[in-house]
């Protein structure tokens, strides 16, 4: 514990009010307090260190290694584009306003550069490694310079056929604008002598050749050009720059190459404008996304040995400033394009693959819909469960069910081979009523959600957008269906997008339902996301934000207070999964909750406020981060509330912005057979292992020294089930044979 932190801590304990009402004004002032909150910035960064140690973890299989680096620096790249541009703006609208644990913008963007820089270097120390290692298994990312000739001829050829034609040389001079640089492109800053620059003058009056010309060429990977180009028929790769560079003679005849620099640049992605401002949403985001691509330069890469004079002009000209803005590389810089090895078929090089199982629940073949009349819910774990045999059958056979009346769902991201549309669009074909509400403002994936909306709306499906000023951030579907008895519905609530890709990739949770409260409150949800009319909303099960989910949340931590204070000897318990927990006001909460004597189980798998292991005030909070081959996703809150125990999954993280400006849902799960399932989860979790890091009262994590995984020990718990369920239908029909 620091030095701070004993003296906060000492505080606390000093704290002997004479009264109630001191001893609530003392806490209300405590807990304000900016010590006892960690930046939320910082602690992201925290996790992203995380996965840089997956990616230098020698356990780890070795294409499972890089692939981690590159995610890793995928990250940084999204977190300037979000938050480090996000802090400039606010920077420079001088914004005064402290966060929560006292820190100005420029605070922030200093102690994240530092941070940033560190990773930087130890990202770039660990692909060194990974690349000699890879050589021992014949993959090579070779120089230009050492290429045969027969190599460097066939190079030659091949560039000058599929890319030398994508290529734009821009020139860089008083009589040329300086040239546009699209965000995280790859380029080339070439310097030249002995180029005739015919119609610009000398002293003399004549046409002459200056002393040095400087050329921007973009590496043009936006075109679909691997960046790693393979050499000859083996696994050996040389990259696309040094192919560009050392043929610049094509672009450039009987010019002095005098050096080819690369650089790369990072744009602010923070273009958001006041949708109730706009008379057209559509127009608004498409407009956004123009904006975007010409959006202020947050962050410029160069390489290390880039001339500092060059260095300079080009960050001035980027509107940078060159020492803290610019960040020098000493290897490969865009690690992030290091994905493209996971394309090699070396499955020795890789995690065994995993093969989802399907829900026991849903292995009949009878139609989805008589299975959940009679199962009531069922709980889908994913990927450890299969997506296609779960959620996508639930639509698919929605849409060709002839009892199906309607169809209605959220949409926030979905894959672009689009097969969820596609039955949408089937469902609408076969007379079904179908609406979808499209989140437009879907971070990064804006473009693809417009040509999907169109696309629906096109096959005369009813498309909105969803309320002005908030993101419509659920993952709910509800079908409703004429049933022997009247009109029934069911419905899907998940904590992950309706993406069948990243449903193999990411951890997530989702309820198949048949409960009629659920379907009521959906059907209250969907017609407010239709309309935008704010009535107030019977919600009889669901916790819906922005409408009260904080103040739910808040009230169930207050409950298991107040119990805990009735009985002291009782059991009292909160335990919360999620991939955040950032919002002050649930923070307090657990702050209370902890120094009540309420014990409190947190696994956050990245931005985490709340410091543990403060005496007296957090010493009952454990804060675990899970981080291994599958990307922790799913949302879970439990709350013992005196043995009549609540469960809710959902969409929603601890998050002022989840909380306040999405519309975001959680759902209970009241089976006690589906609770068994989520309380495994905690406590496989929770367990020492792998995968988990243990958060420290200074915000700093230890990692377990447990070999085993708990996404290992959860794909063989299941596989396990599965093969026990396979012997008891054999032995069944064993003993019931056919005649």
């Amino acid at each position: 514990m620091s030095t701070a932190e004993a003296e906060l801590a000492q505080r606390f304990a000093d704290l002997n009010p004479a009264t109630p009402l001191e001893a609530e004004r003392a806490e209300s002032f405590l807990l304000s307090e900016a010590d006892l909150y960690l930046n939320r910035e910082l602690t992201w960064l925290s996790f992203n260190g995380r996965v840089i140690a997956e990616a230098e973890d020698p356990r780890n299989p070795l294409l499972e290694r890089v692939k981690f680096l590159a995610i890793s620096a995928s990250n940084l790249d999204e977190f300037f584009m979000k938050r480090i541009g996000g802090l400039k703006q606010q920077a420079v609208s001088g914004v005064s306003e402290l966060t929560p644990d006292g820190h100005s913008p420029h605070w922030q963007i200093d102690h994240c550069y530092a941070i940033v820089r560190k990773q930087e270097r130890l990202q770039q120390d660990i692909w060194r490694g990974l690349r000699e290692e890879l050589e021992a298994f014949d993959v090579k990312i070779l120089h230009y310079a050492d290429l045969s000739p027969d190599q460097e001829t066939a190079l030659r050829q091949n560039y000058f056929t599929n890319v030398f034609p994508l290529i734009t040389p821009l020139a860089i001079d008083p009589a040329h604008p300086f040239p546009f640089v699209s965000n995280l492109s790859l380029n080339l800053l070439v310097s030249l002598r002995g180029l005739p620059r015919i119609g610009i003058p000398d002293g003399d009056g004549n046409a002459g050749t200056p002393d040095l010309a400087l050329f921007r060429v973009k590496v043009p990977l936006s075109s679909g050009v691997a960046r790693l180009v393979r050499v000859g028929h083996g696994n050996h790769f040389v990259p696309l720059e040094e192919i560009v560079a050392n043929n610049l003679d094509l672009l450039f005849p009987d010019a002095e190459i005098v050096a080819a620099e690369v650089f790369r640049v990072t744009r602010n992605a923070n273009t958001e404008r006041d949708e109730e401002e706009a008379d057209d949403l559509l127009a608004m985001i498409e407009s956004e996304l123009r904006e975007r691509r010409v959006a202020p330069i947050v962050r410029l890469e160069v390489i290390d040995k880039f001339d500092p004079v060059r260095r300079g002009m080009l960050a001035a000209e980027l509107g940078l400033d060159e020492h803290s803005d610019v960040f020098e590389h000493a290897g490969f810089p865009g690690l992030r394009d290091l994905m493209e090895l996971l394309g090699l078929h070396l499955p020795e090089l890789r995690d065994p693959p995993h093969h989802p199982v399907d829900q026991p629940r849903l292995h009949e073949k009878r139609n989805i819909f008589h299975i959940l009349r009679d199962a009531g819910s069922i709980l889908l774990l994913h990927p450890y469960e299969s997506f296609s045999t779960s959620v996508e059958r639930f639509l698919r056979e929605a849409s060709t069910d002839p009892k199906v009346r309607a169809i209605k769902m959220t949409l926030y991201r979905t894959s672009h081979d689009a097969t969820l549309l596609n039955y949408l669009i089937e469902a609408a074909r076969n007379g079904k009523q179908v609406a979808v509400v499209v989140e437009l403002k879907a971070r990064f994936d804006e473009e693809a959600n417009i040509r999907f909306a169109n696309r629906l709306e096109e096959a005369g499906i009813h498309v909105t957008y969803g309320v002005i000023g908030l993101k419509t951030h659920c993952k709910v579907i509800l079908v409703v269906r004429q049933d022997y008895n009247g009109l029934r519905r069911y419905a899907h609530v998940g904590t992950g997008n309706y993406h069948p890709d990243t449903a193999r990739l990411y951890s997530d949770f989702g309820l198949l339902t048949a409960d009629p409260q659920i379907g009521s409150d959906l059907t209250e949800l969907l017609n407010y996301l239709t309309t935008g009319y704010r009535p107030e909303r019977n919600y009889r099960k669901l916790l819906v934000a922005p409408t009260f989910m904080e103040r739910a949340l808040v009230e169930r931590i207050e409950r298991e207070i107040d119990l805990k204070r009735r009985q002291p000897d009782a059991t009292a318990l909160i335990r919360f999964k999620m991939n955040a927990l950032e919002d002050v006001d649930v923070v307090r909460a657990l702050y209370r909750a902890s120094e009540a004597g309420v014990k409190i189980d947190l696994i956050v798998r990245d931005t985490c406020r709340l410091r543990p292991g403060l005496e007296g005030l957090s010493d009952n909070v454990r804060v675990v981060s899970i981080v291994g081959r599958f990307l922790e996703h799913g949302r879970v809150y439990y709350f013992r509330n005196g043995g009549n125990e609540e469960y809710f999954i959902g969409s929603a993280d601890a998050m002022q912005r989840n909380l306040e400006s999405r519309v975001e849902v959680l759902v209970p799960v009241e089976d006690p057979v589906l609770r068994r399932d989520l309380e495994t989860i905690f406590e496989i979790q929770l367990q020492p292992n792998r995968c988990q890091w243990v958060m420290n009262t200074d915000g700093s994590y230890t990692r377990s020294s447990s070999a085993m995984s708990c996404q290992q020990t959860l794909i063989d718990r299941i596989e396990r089930l599965r093969k026990n369920r396979q012997r008891k239908r054999r032995g069944f029909a064993r003993r019931n044979p056919r005649g």
